[in-house]
């Protein structure tokens, strides 16, 4: 299933980076998130079947998180210091994301639409949280985190540690050296996006304004209208079918301990 789900992950993110080039290229694309990345997919001929593919791998995906969360098969060893339980929180609010995206597949399925996206609920949940004590502390906080996130998508592609949970003796040089410069790449593309997202929770805690955030179509959206911005756009799309790519190697090549 961890497998699986590795697959459907890098389907769904190889989908918002082909269609984030082709934006960039002028061909009709556009800048989706994942639930818009499902809803493409649900739009091809067979589309839904093969979504129903998709969400049964991340049902996979949401299941092999839980089992990081809660036992150790990467064989870490089980320290309980601060370090092992935030990586088994972030596991586990890992699981609850796709959770909620496998959840949003099977929707499109028994409705047969095609969702496009999700930023009015990333708005109303923020103006929730707006309302409450501290509510724009609360918002730049979480801001922060996603920043802080996005560095360490950086520090991992720098590091390449993914290197050590991948069957390296099963690749030839030509593929481990491929597989490394793929998902840094990706990783950093990652890196880029989580950054910017972090930054628009920061500005709306700052301004009092949910209207403020931006999800990952947001992010998109936003590079392309920089300076530069088609450029801006394709590359952080191809880096984003890179990790796409990433996924699909982690499904092949991880090591997976029962």
């Amino acid at each position: 299933m961890a497998r699986v789900g590795y697959t459907a992950k890098g389907i769904v993110y190889a989908t918002i980076g082909l269609l984030a080039v082709q934006a960039a290229l002028g061909n009709g694309g556009k800048t989706t998130d994942s639930k818009g990345a499902l809803g493409t997919i649900a739009a091809q001929p067979f589309g839904q079947f093969m979504l129903a593919v998709v969400a049964l791998g991340l049902i996979g995906y949401v299941v092999w998180r839980f089992v990081q969360a809660i036992q150790d098969p990467d064989q870490r060893g089980e320290s309980n210091d601060a370090d092992d339980i935030v990586r088994r929180i972030g596991y586990g609010i890992s699981g609850l994301i796709y959770a909620s995206l496998a959840f949003s597949a099977i929707q499109i399925i028994v409705s047969a639409t095609q969702s496009a996206g999700g930023g009015s609920t990333k708005q109303t949940w923020t103006a929730r949280l707006l309302a409450q004590p501290f509510g724009q502390w609360l918002v730049g906080i979480i801001g922060a985190i996603i920043i802080g996130y996005g560095f360490y998508q950086f520090y991992k592609a720098y590091k390449a540690k993914f290197r050590k949970k991948m069957k390296l003796h099963e690749m030839s040089n030509t593929e481990e050296t491929w597989a490394t410069r793929v998902g840094r790449l990706g990783l950093a593309a990652r890196g880029v996006v989580f950054v910017m997202i972090g930054f628009f929770a920061i500005q709306a805690g700052r301004q009092y304004d949910s209207s403020e955030v931006r999800g990952l179509n947001g992010a998109l959206d936003t590079l392309s209208r920089q300076p530069y911005g088609p450029w801006l756009l394709g590359i952080v799309a191809i880096g984003l079918i890179a990790y796409g790519i990433h996924m699909f190697a982690q499904a092949q090549y991880r090591r997976i301990r029962a």
